[in-house]
């Protein structure tokens, strides 16, 4: 009988063996199936993917994800589905394929249950219609005939390590950035209805919306069951636990995929959460405030997100939220006086994510402070007409409040007193208002900001709010006193507001206004802006007499004197700069005694009045009037141009946009403009003297002389900027003799429109009456071009034109190869890019050219000449010259196809 030591011997022996024919398999059986499994994952690539698929190499073992049998592709990258097929999906540095063993011994084809990426980036795009990259692998198409045995993706384990991951849709404005993202997946991916139980680890997630940050640098742990239906393309979250950082959060819904969207039913809820806890979930710069401040209390949080989005359809879904805080407790930086019972009660809703649908209901807010309280709530619906119901009771200190929750870079001081009620809708078109009923007292206040060493003190306001019948005409401010101190400047304001529809008026302002420093009290150092204002005004009337003309009942009278203020304007690119100004009011006018400013290069100097000014600062749609006598040595017209700023999404910087010159449609002004330089659109002007009018959005000038190219020119002319992108001018101008070459050499818009002329010299006259349309670059738009007129030549020499040269060559006549021509006069008129010139004649060495016909604007040539012979000309040869002014062609005839005409386009 064999000995325990023997036996234990055997067995040993035997287990080794078997591990011994184990590594070996292992070790052999990739090797043998290596092209097989090459083959196979490359007929998967072909058949099941609609998109390009690549990698470097390959490898096939048991011990790169023990003990699973995979494939390894290395530097692997897939591309995504259309309309971004030439973008990359997900590139790794590896992504490995379990092999399921039994399908690689029995069977013809392999099956695919398992997938391990590693070092990954997995980049998701949805365009601004819906249409998603992911959409890379094929559907099924249904047969009657028998399936034969196929690869497959037929997944049982996801397994994702260290990667990032990019969400991008433009049809939601989403965007997330997921780092160290650590997945593991597993359920029975091949049935067309499975459960997917997933853990997932994000060390670094940030959420935008509308490029807006809602979450950023937040941790993530997941636990998520979800069943997955693939013939439907729908999720189901059925049991999700999410912490976001120390937010537990339970996480609800469904998601199906449609056509061109999505469909939607997602419940986010917290249930008797710690406040702390909930604010850990928040943007980065809460959190630098958590760290120094005592939060306690209990919290309930609801969001849900249900209904179809559909991008192309303009079909959006509804949002939902509610959040609760009880008896809530904020102690920032260890206040002596902190804030408690902090109760907060506020819902939401957004239907069809449409703003216009937005209602808010803040049923209370409630805090104290020691003895001092605040009491509010607060119901809106809509945003172009709001409805409002709100109610307002509070006496707080606003330096305690100040301290207990830490208002950052501010120091607010005072005690404020106000209550009120208003409820009713707010439509100005219509001369609605909430009735109101409200008071607000503020005693010993003061601001300092962390932009400027000194704060603003003394600030006193009583002022009360009444409304009783809901409409503007019945709605009165009154603001008794106002007062505050500024670098040692006091100012005091009184204003009784009543009737806004038909506003009257009754204002005292007396003070001066350091402009440049109540700037930087607010604003960043770098965007100062300088200058002050000296007030010593008395306003009283009513706006109707303003605009009626009754100025005997107004009683504005006062002075205002402002000095080096620099002024922006949605309409003007740069900022206007008045060096010194002196303003007196009396009744409705504004008379401008000493008026300097500069806008970028171009100065200016004016004298006059203002009319209609209190109405216009107070009536959305008041119109300002106003003459005067302008002066000024240089303008640079080309500063006016508005631009616009656009971001681009692909890159961080911006970029300016040019834009026509915009006249407001509030203006109503008149200059008498004498300007001794002016540079518009590489015109150079000199001795520049008109009429100039502002009004419903048009500029007119009238009677309007310059010099150009030594040339006095006489012209009145209109301008209209339809958008800040396009505007219309219609001129008539007249020119009396001036160098057809300096003409060329230096008048861009003659280049264009007479580009025949460039080899001409001699006298010009001109008479001509244009209209047309300008870009954003304030250039003319050639087809829009229409007009007609007269212009007069004497001693003209066409010099090397290669029309005259052509012309010489095809009927050997030397002597028109350089005309001169004399006192001629040519009509012309202009439309759809094509100049048609009327029948034209003129004699030199004997010979009588009789020219007509059309040219286009860029050059093309469709004229008829008859070249009178001598000596008198009765007979004739005709000539067809086409082709461009670059390469005429000339033939003898009489018939010719007519140039194609460009009909202009207001797009």
């Amino acid at each position: 009988m064999p000995s325990k030591k023997n036996i234990f011997f055997k067995t040993l022996k035997y287990i080794g063996f078997f591990i011994a024919t184990i590594l070996v398999l292992m070790i052999a059986t990739p090797y043998f199936f290596s092209d097989k499994i090459n083959t196979e994952i490359k007929k998967i690539a072909n058949e099941k993917l609609n998109a390009k698929l690549d990698y470097s190499s390959f490898n096939v073992s048991f011990f790169h994800h023990f003990p699973s049998l995979t494939v390894t592709l290395n530097d692997f990258n897939l591309n995504g589905s259309a309309p971004y097929e030439n973008e990359k999906l997900i590139t790794a540095k590896e992504v490995s394929f379990g092999i399921n063993i039994s399908s690689l011994i029995f069977s013809k084809a392999i099956k695919i249950d398992e997938i391990f990426l590693s070092k990954s980036f997995i980049n998701v795009k949805v365009n601004k219609d819906g249409f998603a990259n992911y959409n890379v692998y094929k559907s099924e198409t249904k047969t009657t005939e028998k399936k034969q045995e196929d690869s497959a993706l037929k997944l049982e384990k996801i397994v994702i390590e260290n990667s990032q991951i990019v969400y991008d849709d433009l049809s939601t404005k989403l965007h997330l950035d997921i780092f160290g993202f650590n997945y593991l997946g597993k359920g029975d991916l091949s049935k067309a209805v499975f459960d997917l139980y997933s853990k997932a680890k994000i060390d670094k997630l940030n959420l935008l919306y509308e490029n807006e940050p809602y979450l950023m640098n937040k941790k993530v742990n997941a636990n998520l069951i979800t069943k997955i239906n693939t013939n439907s393309l729908s999720l189901l979250f059925e049991q999700n636990d999410l912490k976001i950082n120390n937010l537990l959060v339970d996480f609800k819904g469904k998601f199906d995929f449609l056509k061109e969207g999505y469909n939607m039913d997602f419940i986010l809820k917290a249930v008797n959460s710690n406040l702390n806890d909930l604010f850990t979930a928040f943007p980065p710069k809460y959190i630098t405030w958590l760290n120094k401040t005592d939060l306690r209390g209990k919290t309930d949080f609801l969001l849900t997100l249900k209904g179809n989005y559909i991008a192309s359809a303009q079909i959006a879904p509804e949002l939902n939220l509610d959040l609760k805080i009880k008896e809530g407790f904020v102690n920032y930086n260890k206040s002596t006086t902190p804030v408690t019972n902090l109760n907060l009660d506020f819902s939401t809703k957004l239907p069809s994510l449409n703003p216009e649908l937005l209602i808010m209901d803040l049923k209370n807010l409630s805090l104290n402070i020691d003895k001092d309280y605040l009491k509010t709530k607060i119901f809106s619906k809509g945003t172009s007409i709001p409805e409002i119901d709100a109610i307002l009771d509070t006496k707080i200190d606003l330096e305690k409040l100040n301290r207990a929750i830490g208002i950052p870079d501010l120091e607010l001081k005072g005690m404020l007193i106000a209550n009120g009620k208003a409820k009713g809708k707010f439509d100005q078109k219509n001369g609605l208002f909430p009735v109101t009923d409200a008071v607000l007292n503020l005693k010993n206040g003061y601001l300092k900001t962390k932009y400027y060493p000194n704060p603003i003190t003394n600030i006193e306001v009583v002022s009360t709010i009444s409304n009783t019948k809901g409409t503007f005409d019945d709605l009165k401010v009154i603001t008794k006193p106002a007062q505050f101190t500024f670098e040692g400047n006091p100012v005091f304001v009184e204003a009784d507001l009543s009737n806004f529809n038909d506003l009257s008026y009754d204002i005292a302002a007396k003070g001066t206004l350091a402009i440049g420093k109540i700037y930087q009290v607010f604003s960043q150092k770098g965007l100062d802006v300088k200058g002050f204002i000296k007030a010593d005004l008395a306003l009283k009337g009513k706006q109707s007499d303003a605009e009626k003309g009754n100025y005997s009942k107004l009683k504005n009278s006062g002075t205002l004197e402002i000095r080096n203020i620099e002024l922006a304007s949605e309409y003007l690119p740069k900022t206007f700069l008045i060096k010194e100004g002196i303003f007196k009011f009396n009744n409705d006018k504004m008379r401008f005694n000493t008026f300097l400013a500069s806008y970028g290069q171009s100065d200016f100097k004016m004298n006059g009045y203002l009319q209609n000014v209190f109405n216009f600062i107070a009536v959305k749609n008041g119109v300002l009037k106003g003459s005067f006598t302008l002066n000024s040595k240089y303008i640079n017209a080309d500063e006016f141009m508005s631009s616009t700023v656009t971001n681009s999404t692909e890159a961080s910087q911006a970029t300016a946009v040019k834009g026509v010159i915009v006249i407001p449609t509030n203006l109503d002004l008149q200059f008498q403009a004498n300007a001794q330089k002016i540079d518009f659109n590489e015109l150079k002007l000199k001795d520049a003297k008109g009429t100039l009018k502002m009004k419903n959005g048009l500029l007119s000038m009238q009677n309007t002389g310059f010099n150009l190219i030594g040339c006095n020119v006489a012209m009145d002319a209109n301008y209209k900027s339809n958008t800040t992108k396009k505007a219309e001018f219609d001129y008539h101008i007249k020119a009396t003799d001036f160098d057809i070459k300096r003409a060329y050499n230096e008048v861009k818009l003659f280049r264009e429109m007479a580009s025949a002329a460039e080899k001409a010299q001699g006298i010009v006259s001109l008479d001509y009456n244009l209209k047309g349309r300008l870009n954003a670059n304030m250039e003319p738009i050639l087809p829009s071009l229409a007009g007609s007129g007269v212009i007069s030549v004497k001693n003209i020499k066409l010099y090397g034109m290669k029309m005259f040269s052509t012309v010489a060559k095809k009927t050997e006549v030397d002597e028109i190869k350089n005309p001169e021509i004399n006192k001629v006069d040519i009509k012309s008129s202009i439309k759809n890019n094509i100049i048609t010139l009327e029948r034209f004649k003129f004699k030199f060495a004997g010979f009588r050219p009789r020219i007509e016909g059309t040219t286009s604007l860029d050059g093309k040539l469709n004229l008829k000449m008859r070249l009178g012979l001598p000596p008198l000309g009765i007979i004739g040869v005709p000539l067809l010259i086409t082709g461009n002014k670059d390469n005429p062609k000339v033939k003898i005839g009489r018939k010719s196809e007519d140039l194609v005409e460009t009909e202009d386009s207001s797009d």
